[in-house]
């Protein structure tokens, strides 16, 4: 017989639009097929559209088509009461502008199928109350997302209700009860350890102390069990469970958030990291897409701008460091000159990529001077494991004097260590020459003949600001690339270096 699975749709605020981008890999591409589903603070709102019907790319598309922006709804009239406010928002924007974003439609909810528990904490038993689809409405639904000083609680029938998330952000104790044997548990709230101070910083590392906690403590019960039916003792469900576990650091705030773009993006990462999910666990793709669907702007619009930089590169060096210092001993001076090309800035600034083109020159006198990029790749600001981390990538195919394929592949480490270190992060290229032209993910398999690290320079820095070039068909779509392009840089530069003021950029 086969197992039975529970789909466990974490909470994490509005960082479940990645797990939407899941959805649509596992549901869609994948075609997996779940006999349970249990969601709780903002998965609630990715299971409500799956329990009337909506496939996983369309609840994807949904979050795509959001714009954080319009649910936002200042609570006026409680911020008069300063310390006693009720609550700084409500969700009415979201009631009147995200809500029919999505569609919700609640006869088809209320008429669903689909075995499923909504998770709300009912403040007036203080107790959990799991909630089935016929049970469900839209006040309901507030009340699942409602966190206490950011929104009001929800009054219905004479109880008061609030996010369930201090009790349970993923109620696994349901999914076992009835009778999950996999628990598919797709996971977006932090467990870095940082502490950062302040008001909001402070509100959600406690969210994430009492999520995580919860959910670690849950695990830890089932690899206990698990550990006594191994051992021939019945354990505390009585038979082993699964978790396959999808979890991601995701640089989108649990809620403050007004960038449309970075939404899109979240989305996006969700499906990146789910196919690449599936591959590491053997799970095919018959219906794999091929690229990240829904455009945030339909203007077609490209920007493009020059750099410059230069350094030393060792041949036959063992690392970055150490070739640089050969190179400036052996006077093996390398430079690249380079313009980047962003061939249509809305996929630029959705896809968690960032891709690129790059044309120019590498020159160097020990490959022949100076020598054209037949191909070069760019990659901004790629999120690593750690979102607070991430990389820009280049990779340029050309050829020395003597016609020999060579690869130069390098990368700018961009993370926030002691000291004020943005510039030299932003600006210092540790690079490789490799032999033959290597594709992107073979490097480790390629022979290298030289490292070095170049960097930019103060005067061609201030060059290359007078270089960005934007087109489109208007002025307007023209300005509007810029600035969008202008906020991703800002943005993703805010993730790795602006923690103590907000722990992801809100632009």
């Amino acid at each position: 017989m086969s197992p039975k699975r529970s789909l466990i749709l974490a909470g994490g605020g509005i960082k479940v639009a990645f797990q939407a981008g899941v959805l649509q890999v596992w549901l869609d591409e994948a075609g997996l097929k779940f006999d349970h589903v249990d969601a709780a603070s903002g998965g609630v709102f990715n299971l409500a559209m799956l329990c009337q019907g909506m496939n996983g790319t369309e609840i994807a598309d949904a979050w795509r088509r959001t714009d954080p922006k319009e649910g936002i709804s200042v609570n006026a009239k409680e911020l008069i009461k300063l310390l006693y406010a009720e609550s700084l928002f409500t969700i009415d924007a979201y009631r009147k502008n995200v809500f029919p974003v999505w569609g919700l439609d609640w006869t088809k909810i209320q008429q669903s199928q689909l075995e499923a528990s909504f998770n709300v904490f009912n403040f007036s038993r203080k107790e959990v109350e799991v909630l089935a689809p016929a049970q469900m409405n839209e006040d309901f639904l507030v009340a699942c997302v409602s966190l206490p000083m950011w929104f009001p609680p929800v009054r219905i029938n004479g109880q008061t209700y609030i996010d369930s998330v201090y009790m349970t952000d993923a109620n696994i104790d349901e999914a076992i009860r009835r009778g999950a044997d996999e628990l598919w548990v797709i996971w977006t709230v932090s467990d870095k350890d940082e502490w950062h101070p302040g008001f909001v910083a402070t509100y959600f590392q406690i969210i994430e102390t009492s999520a995580d906690g919860h959910y670690k403590a849950s695990l830890k019960r089932i690899a206990e069990n698990n550990a006594a039916i191994a051992a021939g003792q019945r354990g505390e469900y009585g038979r082993h469970i699964e978790v396959k576990e999808l979890k991601a650091d995701v640089a989108l705030h649990y809620l403050v958030d007004l960038s449309k773009d970075r939404m899109t993006e979240a989305v996006n990462l969700g499906v990146k990291r789910g196919r690449e999910w599936c591959r590491e666990q053997g799970i095919p793709l018959p219906n794999e897409g091929h690229d990240y669907p829904v455009d945030v702007h339909e203007a077609h619009t490209t920007l493009s701008f020059t750099e410059t930089m230069k350094g030393h590169v060792g041949f036959g060096a063992a690392d970055f460091e150490s070739g640089a210092a050969q190179g400036r001993k052996d006077h093996n001076d390398l430079s690249v000159h380079l313009t980047v090309m962003v061939d249509g800035v809305n996929r630029f600034v959705t896809r968690p990529e960032h891709d690129a083109t790059i044309t120019g020159t590498v020159s160097c006198k020990a490959l022949g001077g100076k020598r054209e990029v037949s191909e070069g790749h760019f990659n901004l600001f790629v999120d690593q494991t750690n979102a607070s981390q991430k990389r820009m990538l280049y990779r340029l195919f050309f050829t020395d004097a003597n016609d020999r394929k060579l690869t130069l592949t390098g990368f700018k480490e961009i993370r926030d260590d002691p000291g004020f270190d943005l510039w030299k992060d932003t600006t210092t290229l540790f690079m490789n020459i490799l032999e033959g032209h290597i594709p992107e993910g073979e490097d480790a398999g390629a022979t290298r003949i030289a490292s070095g690290i170049i960097t930019i320079h103060l005067f061609d820095f201030l060059h290359q600001l007078t270089t960005f070039r934007t087109t489109g068909p208007t002025l307007a779509d023209r300005a509007s690339a810029m600035a969008r392009f202008g906020r991703l840089f800002l943005g993703k530069l805010w993730d790795a270096y602006g923690r103590g003021v907000l722990s992801t950029s809100p632009f």
